[in-house]
């Protein structure tokens, strides 16, 4: 597959997807100006090349020249903190992580871009549109700083062939949630019978590392009942009963499973890619992993597995342990333009051109769609909808199509600090690995998110 087929083809699907008549925005074509973007690289490199074809083309589209900084994901991260303390920033970056847009929103860091998303606003999906937003401390008001171009939510991938080696099919897959993954404790345990000692059960982040604790733990908490941890008008509840009950239940399973063996040892050192790594070395059967990276790494060079052997079920997938349906907890990527910024009439006019509905919708589609568009009419194209994929379907129904909800740094800023500090990740390692009992490492996971929401009060 080249990448000039690929491109071509989805030329033709895209000119399907977007709901309104595509019609550009107004770009002056003056004298030429130069501003720079920040983005962190993808897994893969139809990404890299899928995000310069929309620089290119905004070039061409324009006569401006945007200088652009794609750096490997963690050391990203690195760079936008020091850029920010520094003062000396970039015209326009990404959110990495996702929780800084809502930190740095709180100390009047950004440029309001509400005039930018209001060319798309009623294309955009509600969660999507909520996740660019933060409160202000210093105006004292919530403030549009985010332009959203992709998005993700967390999905369970299943190895096919290790399923059927245990003896089972991917159809005897429980529905509710504890049945779902106790399932895969059982298909280890048949494995091992077989004699085969490499290979584990479950895929958890039982770790301090990256971002995927927080997101696993915080699906656990939502499948238990803890949805109302923090409600929509960003007030906490650890004094709900069903908020503390589904906290301790997601701790003890996620910490049980790895202390009773069904998790690889190696997972309480894992970060960000190491997982999926694990994953393709077959050493676990399913992995809860956000985005379709652990997928589309493999699509070319072993499209068997792609194709065949591999199985994306949506974390929503099981309900919970009544049946009911679980909301997709959505993580965003939003453009942001920095206070400070040299060239903001730029940077606006280049976010402004790439949230059109064809341009941001194919820039998701030739990244091979690992992550999702942000508009729901752009889940109608013959991309998402192909019968012969076995993971894209699946994947935009839960989530942009299914029922959906912010990530919880969006409703309090605060929770971006429980997610960096690792609140949750400490609490599953103390059951993991030091035998503490559920019940006091949420109380102390508690009694931390209490601190630190306790800093985060409104002027």
């Amino acid at each position: 597959m080249t990448y000039l087929s690929r491109r071509s083809m989805l030329r033709g699907s895209l000119a399907l997807a977007a709901a309104h008549p595509f019609v550009g925005p107004h770009i002056v074509r003056a004298a030429a100006t130069t501003a720079s973007v920040w983005f962190p690289q993808g897994f893969v490199q139809d990404e890299d090349v899928s995000l310069r074809k929309a620089v290119a083309d905004y070039e061409k589209a324009s006569g401006n020249k945007i200088e652009l900084s794609i750096t490997p994901f963690a050391p990203e991260r690195q760079k936008i903190i020091a850029a920010l303390t520094s003062g000396v920033v970039p015209d326009v970056m990404s959110n990495n992580p996702g929780e800084i847009l809502q930190i740095y929103a709180w100390q009047d860091r950004w440029v309001d871009v509400s005039d930018v998303v209001e060319s798309q606003k009623g294309q955009f999906s509600e969660t999507a549109l909520a996740s660019g937003q933060g409160y202000n401390n210093v105006t004292r008001k919530v403030g549009q700083y985010g332009v959203p171009v992709r998005a993700a939510v967390v999905p369970c991938h299943i190895w096919r062939p290790l399923v059927e080696k245990a003896g089972f099919k991917i159809e005897d897959i429980p529905k509710t949630w504890d049945a779902y993954f106790d399932f895969f404790k059982k298909v280890q345990d048949n494995l091992r019978k077989q004699g085969e000692r490499k290979v584990y059960g479950l895929g958890f982040q039982v770790t301090a590392n990256g971002v995927d604790p927080y997101n696993l733990f915080m699906a656990f908490l939502l499948a238990y009942g803890g949805r109302d941890i923090v409600t929509r008008d960003g007030k906490l509840h650890l004094d709900d009963p069903k908020v503390r009950e589904a906290a301790i239940k997601a701790t003890a399973y996620l910490g049980g499973a790895y202390r009773d063996g069904y998790v690889p040892p190696s997972a309480i050192n894992w970060n960000d890619a190491d997982d999926n790594n694990a994953f393709h070395a077959k050493l676990m059967v399913m992995d809860v992993d956000g985005t379709l990276s652990t997928e589309v790494a493999v699509k070319e060079k072993h499209p068997d597995w792609y194709f065949k052997d591999m199985v994306t079920h949506g974390i929503g997938y099981p309900g919970d342990n009544a049946g009911k349906s679980i909301p997709a907890i959505v993580g965003v990527t939003s453009w942001m333009i920095p206070k400070g910024a040299k060239n903001v009439t730029v940077a606006k006019e280049f976010c402004k051109y790439f949230i059109q509905p064809k341009v941001v919708g194919e820039f998701v589609e030739l990244g091979l769609g690992r992550w999702l568009p942000v508009m729901p009419s752009l889940a109608k194209s013959p991309f998402w909808q192909d019968q012969k994929d076995p993971h894209l379907r699946g994947y935009v129904q839960m989530g942009l199509l299914g029922p959906t909800v912010p990530d919880y740094y969006v409703l309090n800023v605060a929770m971006a600090e429980v997610r960096t500090q690792h609140v949750w990740s400490m609490a599953m390692i103390d059951v993991a690995k030091e035998g503490v009992k559920p019940e006091v490492a949420v109380d102390k996971a508690f009694k931390r998110t209490e601190e630190i929401f306790s800093k985060y009060k409104k002027a």
